[in-house]
């Protein structure tokens, strides 16, 4: 809901805040009575059966703040449901109303998410915050909405369960900062390793059954390599902890094999709105970003941040430029899916274990923000590329696979705290140039600071 549809409402900052300040009266009412519940359902995954628009996900319901919300489209039933991480037995839920509420709904509970039982029903709600006595057990928690009670959709700042059980594990707090964030990610650079017709995710055990592949990271890497394999293995990135592979298609420029020169940058970034929930890779997941056989289309409209092709002045090409000025040199940026299942370390198909946020949250099918991968690929090439070529084809067959292979999972957890969690630009190994008062992750060795 867009409060300019509506000039007669109230800005929704002063009603945030008037309805913060109720919140918390009801809230210390209803204390006493539930003295031993726990909040549940802040930051788990969540769903909806709309969404207005980007700025309203599901998530914006279960984030902790007042300042976020979801908002449905205009239509009667809508639901929200939260996914709780594991069975749980529930007490209470409060719902706190943006101005479009629900008139008619139900609070429903469900084990697998498909079959519900009611735990709460009403058809005279009247909006503002509502703390529910719902008595109940389940994995999955669910507002189902049968009658708006306006013009409008339906639209929550928060949406809390609170009982006992769910997900053992307790999201990572926020966490506050005197200083202005403005990136949350750190580097792993890498250099080339070797070229070779391998790909271990794709074709495990086959020796030359891919096309050409420049890989980076673990020098060990080819068609035979598990985590164990490269866990022993060596590495060219500058952090010696860091052994996982990292390959690419391989770029031509006529006949001629171009190999990127040097360190060649892979962010990890937070891909999701909440970085400071954003989890560690676990020891031995791999995947594959893009795809060979992707069209332009299908290359320019992926669902993470596209930037593409870039050489001098040009930027945000969808195919390799067809020149590019003397000197400069094409780089290629694509970033990866950031939301892990949490079971599997691989698929099938080699990505549907994982899944790209939807407006900022991972959806309950894929519950875990892992760092967001962005590879950014220099290849020193310019003048004359109308010959230019990847090993798998076009430009915008650009693609890349990664096996995560840190040796140490305490490092990459560190890393992970302090660079991404806590709001900052860091080098491999943890340090922020432009904001030094706030240290290191690591020791000028790479290793964890005595007493960690």
């Amino acid at each position: 809901m867009h409060p300019s549809r509506s000039p007669g409402r109230l800005p929704l900052w002063p009603v945030a805040t008037a309805l913060a300040a109720v919140f918390a009266a009801c809230v210390a009412a209803v204390s006493p009575a539930f003295a031993a519940d726990a909040l549940i359902s802040e930051g788990r995954p969540a769903t909806a059966s709309s969404v207005e628009g980007a700025g309203h996900s599901a998530g914006a319901a279960f984030d902790g703040t007042r300042t976020t919300r979801w908002s449905s489209a205009a239509a009667d039933p809508q639901w929200l449901q939260v996914n709780l991480g594991a069975p749980a037995q529930i007490s209470r839920v409060v719902l706190e109303w943006e101005a479009a509420y629900g008139r008619s709904f139900k609070i429903q509970t469900s084990g697998d998410a498909t079959t519900w039982t009611d735990a709460y029903a009403t058809t005279t709600g009247t909006g503002g915050v509502q703390s529910l006595d719902v008595r109940a057990s389940g994995r999955y928690v669910r507002l189902y909405g049968t009658a708006r009670g306006t013009g409008y959709g339906y639209s929550l700042w928060e949406f809390q369960v609170y009982g006992t059980g769910g997900a053992t594990t307790t999201p990572r707090p926020r966490p506050t900062f005197t200083d202005e964030v403005t990136h949350h990610e750190f580097q792993a650079n890498c250099s080339v390793t070797a070229n070779r017709p391998d790909d271990p995710i794709v074709y495990p055990g086959l020796p030359g059954a891919s096309h050409l592949h420049t890989f980076i990271g673990n020098r060990t890497t080819d068609a035979h390599s598990t985590t164990a394999s490269l866990l022993a293995g060596g590495t060219s990135c500058t952090n010696p902890h860091d052994r996982s592979a990292y390959w690419f298609p391989s770029f031509h420029k006529g006949d001629r094999l171009v190999e990127p020169a040097g360190n060649q940058v892979v962010y990890y970034k937070s891909g999701i709105l909440e970085y400071w929930r954003v989890q560690p890779f676990p020891q031995g997941l791999r995947f594959v970003a893009g795809s060979p056989g992707a069209t332009l289309e299908q290359f320019r409209d992926s669902p993470g941040a596209v930037e593409g092709f870039e050489c001098g002045d040009l930027s945000r090409s969808w195919d390799i430029p067809a020149s590019c000025a003397a000197g400069t040199q094409v780089n290629v940026r694509y970033q990866a899916p950031s939301c892990w299942d949490g079971v599997r370390l691989d698929s099938a198909d080699h990505k549907s274990h994982m899944a790209y946020p939807t407006g900022g949250y991972c959806p309950a099918s894929h519950p875990v923000a892992v760092p967001m991968l962005e590879f950014k690929i220099a290849f020193p090439a310019d003048g004359d590329l109308s010959q230019a070529r990847l090993s798998s084809g076009r430009g915008y067959s650009w693609h890349y696979d990664f096996f995560n292979a840190w040796d140490d999972p305490a490092i990459l957890d560190a890393l992970v705290t302090h660079c991404i969690n806590g709001g900052l630009q860091c080098d491999p190994r943890g340090y922020d140039q432009y904001k030094p008062h706030r240290g290191a992750a690591l020791t000028p060795d790479f290793e964890l600071p005595a007493g960690s």
